[in-house]
């Protein structure tokens, strides 16, 4: 399961409607489920596709007051697993079999790279939208630990009692986008080391 928080002016919706427009094609189908604050997808192979083994991945998003949380869940890889070997058994019986096998095994090969694909399309069409993981202006604040008063993240000192702000500033990780804080060396959501 993946997580990855995109902080920008836009809903669930709007990016629900990005994976339907590009996903809902071939053999893929995508289903949209809610509306509102709350969204989920699931791109999933047709019951009956001629080529390819069956797949199915669930996308949920929920909205927050600067922003989308998005979450991918587990990826159903026996379909595919199914109809990769079935190829390489037939090959193994007749290589020439492979000739009339080359549709399937495309279609496995470009289902393996379905939840790289979700994220590159969802990342790709956010950054069109001017946003990505960087905190949005009302996040990019930071309290002083003197007197508690929100300060604008640049601030040198405190607007209210002049205490020094020091290196304190928020920040995000650059994988993933989730909040983090001043001593955080590991991301908590992605485990990926924050530079």
């Amino acid at each position: 399961m993946t997580k990855k928080i995109f902080h920008g002016n836009f809903t669930p919706d709007d990016l629900a409607a990005l994976l339907l427009l590009h996903f809902n094609r071939g053999n893929l189908e995508v289903r949209k489920i809610g509306s509102g604050d709350q969204v989920a997808v699931q791109i999933r192979t047709k019951i009956g596709s001629q080529s390819g083994g069956q797949t199915a991945i669930g996308i949920t998003f929920q909205a927050f007051e600067d922003g989308v949380v998005i979450s991918t869940g587990e990826q159903q890889w026996l379909g595919i697993a199914a109809s990769l070997g079935y190829s390489a058994l037939t090959a193994l019986r007749n290589p020439f079999t492979l000739l009339g096998r080359l549709d399937d095994i495309a279609q496995d090969l470009e289902y393996i790279n379905l939840e790289e694909e979700i994220w590159k399309v969802l990342t790709a069409n956010v950054r069109i939208k001017g946003s990505q993981y960087e905190l949005s202006n009302r996040l990019k604040r930071i309290v002083c630990d003197y007197c508690d008063t929100a300060n604008p993240a640049e601030a040198p000192s405190c607007i209210a009692c002049g205490a020094p702000m020091g290196n304190k500033q928020p920040r995000t990780c650059k994988n993933c986008g989730f909040v983090l804080s001043a001593n955080e060396k590991y991301c908590p959501n992605c485990k990926k080391l924050v530079l």
